[in-house]
């Protein structure tokens, strides 16, 4: 790409180079040095930071609303070609999973399987496919609990970016406390314990959510699908009690953003109610956002969902140049990248 030219969402390229292949720290920086694009959709301006930055682009009296989802080691080898993701529970108790064909160190979409394989796991454990959820995913039951046996057998999921294994804790936010999403809620990747006290010095609130998140590497133009989210009533009443005030809601993640804008829905006050269950509801520019004013996010794929998301915020045509910036300097994509945060 050159300068000038403008990025269209929906198809633009993204360089390999562009593409984080090691956590931050391996690469010699801190977890809250990343770097941090900044959009503000009034004025229309684009401007570069780190994110250690981030308490002094916020006000006093802001809402910082976080999910606490903790990344699970979701990936399991089932034979030496041959490993299986799981995605995320149903609410008949049944898992998603994706079978992914290994080559070499990493995997790609296996695209077999068939309506009740039995597939003998590590540990003794057995997984039954019952039928296809989409084109990857199916749907299955484990013979033992899903949750536990991960902790005990699973691997975090790597993709063929990320070249090497890297530790479960490179995988985890400062606010991870329940196991439960198949990836990691990567906007709250770089928030540091010294990051977090800066922002309650200076009068931003903090208020957490919870949304278990599946596996991100979409295809193109694939739908979300249903995940389990959260709401307590302690974060609902805080997050109308902003907006009532003339304050800003900012989400740190498009997780959080769609747990509080289902929360919201069918509400004629406008107002959020603690929820809790599973959410279908797709932010876009044609529903638009209700609650949240305001978004941290990492940088995202073509084609991917979240930029619809994204537009809902930002507008096409200024989320467009903020991705020619991000590619013209160099940012880079992924849960181990750069972010972007996108203010009102």
């Amino acid at each position: 790409m050159t300068r000038g030219v403008a990025v269209s969402l929906t198809d633009f390229t993204l360089p390999p180079e562009l593409e984080a292949h090691d956590p931050p720290e391996a690469r010699g920086l801190p977890r809250d040095g990343v770097r941090m694009l900044v959009s503000r959709s009034s004025p229309g301006e684009v401007s570069q930071h780190r994110f250690r930055d981030l308490p002094g682009l916020l006000l006093p009296g802001d809402l910082l609303v976080v999910n606490t989802s903790a990344t699970l080691p979701a990936s399991v080898r089932v034979a030496a070609d041959l490993a299986v993701h799981f995605s995320g529970p149903r609410p008949d108790g049944s898992w998603l999973t994706e079978l992914r064909l290994v080559q070499g160190k990493t995997t790609k979409p296996n695209g077999r399987g068939y309506p009740g394989q039995r597939l003998s796991l590590p540990g003794g454990a057995v997984l039954t496919l019952h039928g296809r959820e989409t084109a990857r995913l199916w749907r299955a039951r484990l013979s033992v609990a899903v949750v536990p046996y991960l902790l005990r057998y699973g691997i975090p999921i790597r993709y063929s970016y990320v070249p090497r294994d890297w530790p479960l804790a490179c995988y985890q936010t400062v606010f991870a406390r329940e196991p439960g999403s198949a990836e990691m809620p990567s906007a709250g990747r770089p928030f540091t314990p010294a990051v977090v006290t800066e922002l309650a010095a200076r009068g931003v609130l903090i208020a957490p959510l919870t949304l278990h998140t599946g596996v991100s590497s979409l295809e193109g133009d694939e739908e979300p699908y249903p995940e389990p989210f959260d709401v307590p009533p302690a974060t609902a009443r805080l997050v109308n009690h902003v907006r009532a005030d003339g304050g800003r809601v900012i989400a740190a993640g498009t997780t959080v953003v769609r747990a509080l804008e289902t929360a919201a829905l069918g509400r004629a006050d406008g107002l959020v109610a603690a929820a809790a269950g599973w959410t279908s509801h797709v932010v876009t520019p044609e529903t638009g956002v209700r609650v949240v004013d305001g978004l941290l996010t990492g940088l995202h794929e073509p084609r991917s969902s979240h930029l619809r998301m994204l537009a809902a915020f930002a507008g096409p045509e200024l989320l467009g140049r903020c991705y020619l910036a991000a590619v013209e300097a160099g940012y880079l994509w992924h849960e181990f990248g750069d972010v972007h945060l996108l203010l009102p």
